[in-house]
């Protein structure tokens, strides 16, 4: 069985059109998409983290809530940007969600994409070290993170301490087991997808690629697990590893549904500029159920990964992307995926 969930921006706007019109609105939508996507028999919430961004950001508050009002879909995030983390302060709010959520957490993590400030991280007092890149500081916030969650003690006990310590060098708390085997890296080339298969993490690949090789997006994603996949084998974890995709998807099946997204019946993928780079972005799915299941079939990196992400458009709100994941569910089980 294929995996489907759905991946929120969380945007929010004061505008008399908008569904989600402040930063409660979006964090209380989210977890009410949360728990009607869960009763329509979804598998997965996931929410993008943005800062300075009039979207969701710092996520672990939002992740814990949807724990608690959920019992069965896995909740995550797709991406965690790691230039702006504390590392042992997020495997504190780690922990602490995942228990809350009974062992569901997916934890999406990555450098990051292009933000809304300059540097914005250094705003969160995160600093490259000399001759270090940003994104090599994310790398190294990363291995810090991957390792205090594991559980192994590190901090020296008071030997006067306030309250009783167990025996030995102390770990961050509260641990969760397990957490380590589900983390994920926003993989956003071929290169960068052998790297997080060496670290033994999961690989979740967005609607956008930060290299054009001359073919259709979706070929050259497929590629990208194949790729993460037998570095995976190369380096001999001993468990398989998780990959995702995210997509676009609207089904037509009402007026609602043509007047909101029937111009994207012709999308197509396109190639832009990204951090002075050249990138593919995947194009949007919408058309007639019968259709979407032609389309969807041959895409090569749906088909090679096990888990999807649906893109929603929040701002149209909760009732409104309940029913696109509905009907991609339907979609779904016609393709076999249920």
């Amino acid at each position: 069985m294929k995996r489907i969930g759905f991946l929120s921006f969380g945007h929010w706007t004061p505008h008399p059109q908008s569904a989600t019109r402040s930063a409660s609105d979006a964090l209380l939508q989210s977890i009410e998409l949360a728990e009607a996507v869960e009763q329509l028999g979804g598998d997965g919430a996931y929410f993008r983290v943005h800062h300075f961004a009039r979207q969701l950001a710092s996520p672990f508050p939002l992740l814990a809530a949807v724990g608690a009002r959920t019992q069965r879909i896995e909740i995550g995030t797709g991406v965690i940007d790691m230039r702006y983390e504390n590392p042992l302060y997020m495997a504190e709010d780690a922990g602490a969600a995942d228990l809350i959520s009974g062992g569901r957490l997916q934890l999406g993590i990555s450098r990051g994409s292009p933000e809304q400030t300059i540097e914005g991280y250094r705003y969160f007092d995160h600093h490259p070290r000399e001759g270090e890149t940003d994104a090599q500081m994310a790398r190294r916030h990363t291995a810090r993170f991957l390792e205090v969650i594991e559980g192994a003690g590190f901090a020296q006990p008071n030997p006067q301490p306030m309250f009783p310590n167990p025996p030995g060098l102390l770990r961050v708390e509260p641990y969760s087991a397990g957490l380590r085997e589900r983390i994920w890296w926003g993989a956003g080339s071929r290169d960068t997808a052998r790297w997080a298969a060496t670290e033994g993490l999961n690989l979740m690949s967005s609607t956008l690629l930060t290299e054009d090789a001359g073919m259709p997006f979706h070929e050259l994603q497929a590629e990208q697990i194949r790729l993460f996949q037998d570095a995976w084998r190369a380096a001999g974890h001993d468990r398989e590893p998780r990959t995702s995709v995210s997509r676009s998807i609207f089904p037509l099946v009402s007026d609602q549904d043509r007047a909101y997204f029937g111009l994207e019946r012709h999308s197509s993928d396109q190639v832009g500029i990204i951090d002075g780079g050249r990138a593919t972005f995947g194009k949007t799915y919408a058309a007639e159920p019968e259709e979407l299941v032609r389309q969807l079939a041959a895409d090569e990196a749906i088909t090679a990964a096990d888990t999807l992400l649906l893109t929603v458009p929040n701002q149209l709100g909760v009732d409104y992307c309940a029913h696109v994941v509905e009907q991609v569910l339907a979609v779904g089980r016609e393709l076999g995926w249920r």
